[in-house]
């Protein structure tokens, strides 16, 4: 199949330079290791992803210029290497922290292998559409970042200079983060705080970091304001709602386990915000899926009748060579075969399944694999990678599966497991297709061979996942929090109920930060506790806890790192509480339809509600940051019109402004991970580091005021503002 009439690569089809380099390979995989830890820890906390692939592309010209003379195709296989990274963690995020929520661990082996098989097929099974979708449809899908990444390397090629910009944005991110993480120097508060004494159950917070800034500038002033908009519908208007009809009572109220009147915002936020929220992100996930179903039939209807033309394409000349048909179909059989397998072998603890149940998922991963790699592959050619509904085909997925099961009457918490694991492997399938696509789109441009770019990406699979799950079980530890309760609560261990069960008789933990109510810490010995789980019971909220046996009350509150106000997780939130109200049905459903009809009035005012679903669920510290980036770049556009430029010249992928952002998010992921790094030592030894002022001491006292905080977070800002207004050098 040749291209399109009258289109030319940029390097000609006869021409043969360096590409699948051994420097390229290896540059391209420390992009992936890193990209893929930064996308895990900045998509945890701020519930989405950016795309990585023109950082990425701007940093690979700089460093192979430094090593020497490098060509386009060089520079292409770093950035598809490197990119692959993002999308893998995209999909794990989304659904494999879904495992916490139900009460199982998150094992470093099942993430690796979940990551692994999901995204070599999500490579395998895109490699039939290529020819249809990239080539044949050249001039219908236009695949936006694909497109502007060849900008970015075409640009590099031709002497462009732009690197410089993410430079700035790593150097001054990463000096901000130094000072600003709390679980690095601290010098100054990281999240400045108000809780309005005249509206009880409000807070306004603002998580004052870089990556949130960078983000938000990124998705642009409207989609940060519709975030932003969640935010102060959940926070300053259904809190208080709930405060203020609910202090009055004296008992709990479901799924609340204390009174309303003994609330703090952040804890109205974890009892009652959740669950709504996870209703509105579920509804908003299915309405986007429906508005897109013609698209989505449409593109399977040019799948299928393409498998026959392509598979007699033309092959002779170099920028048409793909993987071959024979090795896709043997490796596509033979990754369906290894997860049947991985869960028959390796069940998810206290969740065995049976060689039946793993072969009807291998079959539902297979059947729904195939059917979200064809759309994800070909709806980002219309709308672009941050657009692509990953989550409301997951959601679709996991709704299925479920029902499947409760026809079976498989509704053990196994089969919650099972059916995450099934989401899981189809959402990574998906989104890799689709960043995939974007990268063959930036070849097929720029005039690369499509069989070494489609090895590159399963080669940055392969290294990109080790990272992944290094870095999502950091974070949980990292994060993670032991509260010593208020109350102890008696409980008979002897006959476990009302949802709660003994997980484990000796807590595996030998050393344990408590954390007192009055914030201050010590370490305990985990092994005297019994681990218990909570799930859908009305004593406890969902989470777990470490018993006594010697006083007979369960007196700490195990806060793990993923699903707290650090890092939400709300789509991995999400896909539980779907799983757990079809195959349980328990859950607080007042509050779950009450997120769905927010969502319906949402969508009835003309407002696309994904982006307001995910604010409503996220801390509204974690909407306010993305919003002052959102407003940075607002401001910065409108300065450009003034000046007599085009506003398109800062909406652009490769503006000045995306540019510098970019680096914000990488240094605040990287520091960030630095921080967690820190915690976890602590706890692994028992010593403290403290590197700052010593703890009330006069600087540290005057640098604490939350006043120094805005002040820092507003000069960053400024920083952003004055890069995007100033131009790049040709």
């Amino acid at each position: 199949m040749a291209a399109p009439q009258g289109f030319q690569p940029y390097v000609p089809p006869g021409e043969s330079r360096p590409e699948f380099t051994l420097r390229a390979v290896l540059l391209g995989c420390v992009f992936a290791l890193l990209f893929g830890a930064v996308t895990v820890y900045v998509g945890l906390r701020a519930g989405l992803t950016v795309a990585a692939s023109i950082p990425i592309a701007v940093l690979s010209i700089s460093v192979l210029r430094a090593l020497g003379k490098a060509s386009i195709l060089e520079n292409n296989i770093v950035q598809t290497t490197g990119n692959a990274g993002q999308s893998i963690a995209a999909g794990v995020i989304f659904t494999l922290p879904a495992l916490i929520f139900l009460g199982f661990d998150l094992e470093y082996i099942r993430i690796f292998m979940l990551a692994l098989l999901g995204g070599w097929l999500g490579v395998l099974f895109m490699i039939p559409l290529r020819r249809q979708l990239i080539v044949e449809e050249h001039g219908n899908l236009t695949y936006p970042e694909g497109t502007a990444c060849a900008d970015v390397l075409i640009a590099g090629e031709r002497g462009g200079s732009f690197a410089s910009r993410v430079f700035f944005g790593l150097g001054l991110g990463a000096l901000y983060t130094l000072f600003q993480n709390e679980n690095l120097l601290g010098a100054w508060p990281g999240t400045p705080n108000y809780e309005p004494k005249w509206l009880p159950g409000a807070a306004v917070r603002a998580e004052a970091t870089p990556e949130y800034l960078g983000v938000g500038y990124i998705i642009g002033p409207r989609i940060a304001g519709t975030l932003f908009a969640g935010g102060i519908i959940s926070w300053l208007v259904i809190m208080p709602a709930i405060h203020f009809f609910g202090a009055h009572s004296s008992q709990a109220i479901y799924p609340g386990t204390v009174p309303i009147a003994q609330m703090s915002p952040s804890d109205l936020w974890r009892t009652y915000i959740r669950p709504m929220g996870a209703g509105a992100v579920a509804a908003s996930g299915l309405i986007t899926l429906l508005r897109t179903m013609p698209t989505i039939l449409g593109a399977l209807r040019a799948g299928i009748t393409m498998m026959g033309k392509n598979a007699a394409a033309d092959r002779s000349s170099r920028t048409e060579r793909d993987i071959p048909m024979s090795i896709v179909l043997a490796g596509s059989a033979l990754l369906v075969l290894a997860i049947f397998l991985f869960l028959t072998l390796k069940p998810v603890p206290g969740a065995y399944t049976g060689w039946l149940a793993n072969f009807a998922a291998a079959l539902l991963i297979l059947v729904f694999g195939f059917l979200f790699v064809t759309v994800s592959s070909r709806i980002v050619g219309l709308i672009g990678s941050s657009a692509n509904p990953i989550s409301g085909m997951t959601i679709a997925t996991i709704m299925a599966t479920a029902a499947i099961f409760l026809v079976k009457g498989w509704t053990a918490p196994a089969f919650g497991a099972l059916a995450i694991m099934i989401g899981g492997v189809v959402c990574i399938a998906a989104a890799n297709a689709g960043d995939t696509s974007q990268d063959l789109k930036t070849g097929f441009i720029v005039g690369a061979t499509p069989w070494k770019q489609q090895v590159a990406v399963m080669v940055g699979v392969i290294v990109s996942v080790f990272s992944i799950g290094l870095t999502l079980n950091a974070m949980n530890r990292g994060l993670e929090t032991f509260l010593l309760l208020k109350q102890p609560v008696p409980f008979n261990i002897t006959e476990p109920h009302d949802g709660v069960q003994v997980q484990q008789q000796h807590f595996s933990r030998q050393r344990v930060l408590l954390t007192k109510p009055d914030n201050s810490s010590s370490f305990v010995d985990g092994g005297q506790y019994v681990l218990l789980n909570a799930l859908g019971s009305r004593t406890l909220a969902d989470g777990k806890y470490l018993y006594n046996p010697k006083t007979g009350m369960i007196e700490v509150q195990w806060v793990q790192g993923i699903g707290s106000e650090k890092a939400a997780a709300p789509q991995g939130r999400l896909m539980a509480t779907v799983i757990n109200g079809i195959l349980s049905r328990k859950l607080p459903w007042g509050l779950v339809f009450l997120g769905v009809f927010l969502v319906l009035a949402v969508e009835v005012l003309g407002i696309r509600s994904l982006s307001f679903a995910v604010g409503a669920y996220l801390s509204i510290g974690t909407t306010l940051a993305m919003f002052c980036g959102g407003l940075v770049r607002w401001m910065a556009d409108r300065a450009v019109e003034k000046a007599g430029g085009s506003a398109s010249e800062t909406e652009s992928e490769v503006s000045p402004g995306s540019l510098y952002a970019s680096g914000l998010i990488a240094a605040g992921g990287v520091m960030g991970l630095l921080g967690v790094a820190r915690k976890l030592y602590e706890a692994a030894t028992g010593n403290t580091l403290r590197v700052w002022f010593a703890e009330g001491s006069f600087v540290d006292r005057v640098l604490q005021h939350q006043g120094v905080s805005i002040a820092a977070f507003a000069m960053l800002a400024f920083s952003l503002y004055y890069f995007a207004r100033k131009p790049l050098k040709e």
